[in-house]
């Protein structure tokens, strides 16, 4: 099961991007605390009651230069297409606009869930405003503060009542899922019909023309995988031919249903920002990774070309140094052969468990070798680690302190471990916690 997907929608300045921030808390910056990940801050991670939810700003989507009823109209018609619960949020001291009335007939016509919010309710006396918004049609409007965060319980009550019951696994733990993401046009569709060797997904140069996404299931060598076909990124006219961001939308749910994720890029035109935003999101969600160059058959090559594309990878990828980066073109097969078990290579290193006796020998050569850090006269102590998860490798150190595990010996001893171990392809976590 994904995570599902929920929109803040409505007109500008009623308090959209505030909210969003209230709700996501923190989670914004995680990403960016990891040197070279950029982000776009219209979608983020959220979390209430353990109920784990992606939460898209429409407020954050600038349409550019369209006059403001096209944008909001466009803004909600994104929200429609990605979002399984719609917030509309109003503002409480304006009354029901022309503009709130314009978006209330879009989301009546999208047969979604609608939750209402009415922002800037900021004290008692303020909640009789709430009553003009029953004329909108989506039954009790929630009243909420963005500046004091008042209301938001009630309001995301509401929203989780609308999220979809949790069902069994989609498929055996021994399948392996993977994705293709990257922008539009780097040749997904065309790499998705090369490993499956048929054309089942329509390929065209122009971007965007693929339909929407589905899985397919094939077994090559014994082993069973799904390819989850995020080159079905369905593009609606304008708005989504505008920019290319709009893609990361729906790969975080494919990148979240996969154990590993091919980060596409197209040799003919090089790393831009946008590349960085999509593999950014499938480092933070902790899945495999593999680095896929395409049309490598297009372009002109000396002795040097691949050493000189591969450095520039690393320079712009640093967050992705485990990440495996193979060459290829969907057009000629070139080392179409060697992707498959690749991503059989990294599930396997993603799912892998080492043994704790093991494990402490390796950290306690580690700490032998390079002693650990001091902070104020005090040093930090490594009592041992063990393996506490897969999907990603995820380990506990337990320390006399965790204030004084800094992040470049944190580094260190993820290193030694990869050294020791491999954990090709994969991020790895390390939680530092006190002894008891």
């Amino acid at each position: 099961m994904t995570n599902p997907v929920v929109a803040i929608v409505g007109r500008p300045n009623v308090g959209k991007s505030t909210i969003f921030n209230r709700i996501v808390g923190e989670r914004i910056s995680i990403v960016e605390d990891v040197p070279g990940v950029t982000r776009d801050r219209i979608y983020s991670s959220a979390e209430w009651l353990n109920h784990k939810f992606y939460l898209i700003d429409t407020g954050g989507i600038d349409i550019g230069d369209e006059p403001l009823l096209v944008q909001i109209r466009q803004q909600a018609e994104i929200a429609i297409d990605e979002a399984d619960v719609i917030i509309f949020m109003v503002n409480g001291r304006d009354g029901v606009t022309a503009a709130d009335e314009e978006v209330a007939k879009i989301l009546h016509r999208s047969n979604k869930p609608v939750v209402l919010a009415v922002n800037k309710i900021d004290n008692p006396e303020m909640r009789d405003l709430i009553y003009d918004f029953y004329a909108l049609g989506f039954g009790d409007p929630y009243p909420i503060s963005g500046s004091h965060g008042t209301g938001l319980g009630d309001l995301l009550d509401a929203v989780a009542r609308h999220f979809p019951k949790r069902g069994q696994e989609e498929y055996e733990e021994d399948v392996i899922k993977f994705c293709l993401i990257g922008r539009p046009n780097v040749g997904k569709s065309s790499l998705v019909n090369a490993i499956l060797g048929e054309e089942r997904v329509i390929v065209s140069d122009i971007a965007g023309t693929t339909r929407d996404a589905v899985d397919t299931t094939f077994v090559r060598e014994g082993q069973e995988y799904v390819i989850i076909d995020t080159a079905g990124m369905r593009k609606r006219g304008k708005i989504y031919e505008s920019t290319e961001k709009y893609s990361v939308l729906r790969a975080l749910k494919a990148i979240e249903r996969s154990d590993v994720v091919l980060v596409v890029l197209n040799a003919e035109e090089g790393i831009i920002e946008q590349d960085k935003k999509i593999a950014g999101y499938a480092h933070e969600a902790g899945r495999g990774v593999i680095i896929v160059v395409n049309k490598w058959d297009a372009i002109e090559k000396d002795d040097k070309t691949l050493i000189e594309f591969e450095r520039k990878i690393r320079d712009h990828f640093p967050f992705l140094d485990y990440a495996p980066i193979i060459f290829v073109s969907a057009k000629t097969k070139q080392r179409l052969h060697k992707l498959l078990p690749l991503v059989r290579m990294v599930s396997e290193k993603h799912a892998m468990r080492v043994q704790t006796n093991v494990l402490n020998e390796v950290i306690m050569d580690a700490v032998a070798m390079n002693p650990t850090p001091t902070h104020n006269g005090r040093r930090l102590k490594i009592y041992y680690m063990t393996q506490v998860a897969v999907k990603p490798p995820t380990f506990v150190v337990f320390v006399n302190d965790p204030e004084l595990m800094h992040f470049s010996y944190e580094r260190f001893l993820e290193n030694r471990i990869r050294d020791a171990f491999g954990f090709e392809g994969t991020p790895i976590k390390i939680i530092a916690r006190p002894r008891k």
